[in-house]
């Protein structure tokens, strides 16, 4: 087991120099593939033999909580990890597959909360953002695919919230990604019946001002939360669409009711993540956001085409936008036109 600590932290301290966001395991007969996500991109780290992979999963399972003897079902489980300077939360996820089990591990910083105006790229769009969080009843939606920084977005508009003034704050989330001050974190838990229903109805009943709802997942989970905010209070959540106009399809295939949309749906932002260059090198991902608000949400939810709008700024736009100031390259322009068509 010492080998397998040995190996473990060897592996986290050079994700972390790095500033990885995930490391996946791909076990093969006799050596095992490591990957780091860095900035977005599956980046090769080292192999390891298939025997020390066995001993590190064994050891990560036992670490977390999971079924050592379960090789043939998904589990999931997470521990922490001190660092020098750090705590780190690692999710583990494993997958069976024909002989072995991969192993997926997302890296999460919990004392790291990032001020919105550090997550996105053109500071009008956090001006615009700033505005939704004044109000004191709707629902605010932050929308995109897996690992584009919805969650991310979340925690920094309540730590921004709270920041101004005393609000009571509860969140619903699975997992609990970041420990937050000041907030009343619940861990949905279905097999103790925690799940995002039940908690929902006990949160409520905690006569919240603010609430965060990991991700709306299903149709109960949507109405409830949109009754949340029509009886008065401010719902911030998470949904997976490809865009803001993919959103309200979305709501609307969860059987959200038009007038519903209309008096309760304070905005939308869809996010994509960008790589920042810098002299040529990159630094860091920024967002940009594709915003339904305002009189444009309201255009749209009556049916109106978003195209017409000339003061809407769709995720093409806003690309182009980066490049001609210099914060992305051609080649960047053009690969994430190609990852979103």
């Amino acid at each position: 087991m010492s080998s397998a600590i040995t190996l473990s932290r060897n592996i986290l301290t050079a994700a972390i120099e790095q500033h990885a966001s995930d490391i996946h395991f791909y076990p093969f007969n006799t050596e095992t593939d490591i990957f780091f996500r860095i900035n977005g991109k599956r980046v090769f780290y080292k192999k390891i033999s298939t025997n020390h992979y066995q001993l590190l999963l064994t050891y990560y399972k036992f670490s977390s909580g999971m079924d050592i003897g379960e090789t043939r079902k998904p589990q999931n489980g997470t521990i922490q990890h001190h660092d020098t300077s750090m705590i780190y939360s690692l999710r583990f996820s494993t997958l069976p597959t024909n002989q072995l089990e991969s192993l997926a591990v997302r890296v999460l910083p919990q004392k790291q909360t990032h001020s919105l105006n550090e997550l996105f790229l053109f500071p009008s769009q956090y001006k615009q953002i700033k505005k939704w969080v004044k109000r004191r009843s709707g629902i605010i939606l932050i929308t995109g695919p897996t690992g584009s920084g919805k969650t991310t977005t979340l925690y920094s508009l309540v730590h921004s919230l709270l920041q101004e003034d005393s609000y009571q704050t509860i969140s619903l989330e699975d997992p609990i990604e970041k420990e937050m001050q000041d907030i009343i974190q619940v861990q949905i838990n279905e097999k103790a019946g925690i799940t995002y229903q039940t908690g929902l109805k006990a949160a409520l009943r905690h006569d919240p001002d603010i609430l965060m709802v990991g991700e709306i997942r299903d149709e109960y989970t949507a109405k409830f939360a949109f009754e949340a905010a029509l009886t008065g209070h401010l719902v911030m959540s998470t949904l997976h669409a490809k865009n803001s106009i993919g959103t309200i399809h979305r709501l609307r295939d969860l059987d959200i009711k038009e007038i519903d949309l209309q008096h309760t749906l304070i905005a939308v932002a869809s996010i994509q993540l960008v790589p920042i260059q810098i002299n040529k090198k990159v630094m860091r991902r920024a967002a940009i956001l594709e915003i339904l608000d305002g009189e444009i949400l309201d255009y749209v939810l009556k049916g109106g085409d978003v195209k017409k709008i000339k003061n809407y700024h769709s995720f093409q736009h806003l690309r182009k936008k980066a490049y001609a100031y210099g914060f992305i390259s051609k080649e960047t322009l053009f690969e994430l036109q190609v990852e979103t068509e």
